[in-house]
C-alpha cells in the first residue's frame, strides 16, 4: 500500500505522541461536558444535586480543562522533539510510563471528586497527596525532553526557550502550591493567600510558556521563516514574558494588605502578558506566502482566531488589572470571561492548531475530506465563545451594580438569571463546536495510526 504518509519522516515515538492526544481531547471533552452541566445548574439548583453537585461539578471541570493543556502541550512535544532533533526519543519506554502514570492519576482524582473527597486549593481541590503522584508523572517526560532535545541555549530558538521555562515553572509553581500544608504558612492568612496566589499565578505562566511555544514552532514550520525565532526581538519578547509569569500574579492579591509598590509593579507588568503573543503572530501573519496560507489553512485558522482573542483577553486584562476597578471586578464573572477567553480562545485554539497541524503532517490526503466539518466547527465554537464571552460580562457587571446599589442576594440572583441562561445556552454551542473538534481529530488520528500500521508491515 503506497499513500503520501511513506514520504514522511516518521518516529516510533510517534505513537505515543498520538496517544497523548487523545488523552488530551479526552480531557477537554469530558471538562465540556462538565462545565455543561455546571451552567445547568446555575439556572436549575436541583439538576443533578444528589448525584452530582456544583460542588463536585466545577473543580472536576476545572482539573479536567486544565490538564487537556497541560496534556496536549506534552503531546506536541512528544511529536516535535524528534523532528527537531533529527532522532528518536530518548527514553521511549519512559513516555509510555508517563502515559500509565498520567491516567492512573487522572482517575484517582477524579474518582475523589465524585466520591466527594477534597482536600486542596482553587485549581488542586483534590487531597493534597494526589499532587505529589501528579509531580511524578512528569518526570520521564521531563528526561525525555532535555535529554532528547540536549539544548543548546546559546543558539535555540525562542520556542525552546518557552518549552523549558514552562516545564521548570510548573515544578517550581506546583511545589510552592502545597506550601499552605505547612503551619509557617497555613497559620497566617495573608502570608496563606499571597503565597497561594503567587503560586497559581505563576502556574498559569508556567503552561502559557508551553502552549505558546508550541504555537511559536508551528509558525515557524508553516512560514519556513528559521530567522524570526531567533532575532532579538523575540527573545525581548520572551524575556518579557518570563518577567511576566514571575511577577503579574501580584493583582490577584490587591485585596491582601501589601505595599503600594507591590500593587503598581504587578499592574505594569500584568499589561504585557498577551500582548507578547499577539505581536508575534501579527509578525509572523505578515511574513506568509498566500499558497501556504492556503495549504495550512485550518491552523492558520486557528492560529488567527486565537490572535482575536489575544486582543479581547489584552483589553479586559488592562480593565481587571487596575487596583481601583479591580475592586469590583474582583470575584465577579468578568474573572472568569478573562479566565475563558484565555483558556479557550486563547490557548484551546493554539492547542488544536498543533493538533490539527500534526494530523495535517501525517496525511494531507484524508484530512482533506474533513476540512469543510473542521472549518465548521472552528467557527461555531469562537463565535458561540464570543457570545458566552459578553454574557459572563454581563453578569459581572450587574454584580457590580448590584454591589453599588446595595442590593440583597436574592434580588442579584433573579436579575442575574436571564444572563446565567444566555451563559449556559452559549456554552452549550460552544461544546457543540469543540465536539465537532475533538471528535473529528481523534477520528483522523486513528485512521493514520491504522495507515501508517499498514505501511511498516
Amino acid at each position: 500500500m503506497t499513500t503520501d504518509l511513506t514520504k514522511k519522516q516518521t518516529y516510533a515515538s510517534d505513537k505515543i505522541a498520538r496517544s497523548f492526544l487523545i488523552l488530551a481531547m479526552s480531557y477537554l471533552l469530558f471538562g465540556l461536558l462538565l462545565g455543561v452541566i455546571g451552567g445547568f445548574q446555575y439556572i436549575l439548583p436541583s439538576f443533578l444535586k444528589n448525584k452530582l453537585s456544583f460542588q463536585q461539578t466545577r473543580p472536576l471541570h476545572v482539573y479536567l480543562v486544565i490538564t487537556w493543556i497541560f496534556t496536549g502541550a506534552q503531546a506536541g512535544l512528544y511529536y516535535y522533539l524528534p523532528r527537531i532533533c533529527q532522532r528518536k526519543l530518548y527514553w521511549e519506554q519512559g513516555a509510555k510510563i508517563h502515559l500509565l502514570i498520567q491516567i492512573l492519576v487522572s482517575v484517582l482524582i477524579v474518582y475523589s471528586f465524585f466520591m466527594g473527597e477534597f482536600g486542596g486549593r482553587e485549581y488542586l481541590e483534590f487531597p493534597p497527596w494526589l499532587g505529589a503522584f501528579m509531580l511524578l508523572s512528569w518526570i520521564p517526560f521531563v528526561i525525555n525532553f532535555f535529554f532528547t532535545l540536549k539544548p543548546n541555549y546559546k543558539n535555540a530558538p525562542v520556542y525552546v526557550w518557552s518549552w523549558s521555562t514552562g516545564i521548570l515553572f510548573f515544578f517550581i509553581t506546583l511545589s510552592e502550591s502545597y506550601l499552605w500544608l505547612i503551619d509557617y504558612f497555613h497559620s497566617n492568612i495573608i502570608r496563606d493567600v499571597t503565597v497561594q496566589w503567587k503560586a497559581l499565578g505563576s502556574m498559569v505562566g508556567s503552561w502559557n510558556m508551553l502552549v505558546y511555544g508550541t504555537g511559536m514552532y508551528i509558525m515557524e514550520k508553516m512560514s519556513g521563516d528559521t530567522k524570526a525565532c531567533r532575532s532579538p526581538l523575540a527573545f525581548f519578547f520572551y524575556f518579557l514574558g518570563l518577567t511576566n509569569l514571575m511577577f503579574n500574579w501580584g493583582h490577584h492579591t490587591y485585596i491582601v494588605p501589601a505595599a503600594p509598590w507591590v500593587k503598581t509593579v504587578a499592574y505594569i507588568i500584568s499589561m504585557t502578558e498577551l500582548l507578547i503573543l499577539g505581536y508575534i503572530i501579527m509578525q509572523w501573519r505578515k511574513t506568509m506566502s498566500q499558497a501556504r496560507k492556503n495549504y495550512h489553512i485550518i491552523p492558520y485558522r486557528l492560529l488567527s482566531f486565537a490572535d482575536g482573542w489575544i486582543l479581547l483577553n489584552l483589553i479586559l486584562a488592562i480593565i481587571i488589572s487596575v487596583p481601583a476597578w479591580n475592586n469590583y471586578t474582583h470575584g465577579t464573572h468578568i474573572t472568569v470571561a478573562h479566565a475563558m477567553g484565555a483558556t479557550i480562545g486563547i490557548n484551546t485554539m493554539l492547542l488544536f492548531a498543533s493538533v490539527y497541524y500534526i494530523i495535517q503532517q501525517e496525511g494531507q490526503a484524508f484530512f482533506e475530506k474533513k476540512r469543510k466539518i473542521t472549518g465548521t466547527g472552528v467557527f461555531i465554537t469562537n463565535f458561540a465563545l464570543l457570545l458566552f464571552w459578553i454574557a459572563m460580562l454581563g453578569t459581572g457587571l450587574l454584580k457590580i451594580s448590584s454591589k453599588l446599589n446595595n442590593e440583597t442576594f436574592y434580588t442579584l440572583m433573579q436579575k442575574s438569571l436571564p444572563w446565567f441562561k444566555f451563559f449556559t445556552y452559549s456554552g452549550i454551542v460552544v461544546f457543540a463546536g469543540l465536539f465537532i473538534l475533538i471528535v473529528t481529530a481523534i477520528s483522523l488520528i486513528r485512521k493514520s495510526s491504522a495507515v501508517r500500521t499498514l505501511t511498516s508491515e
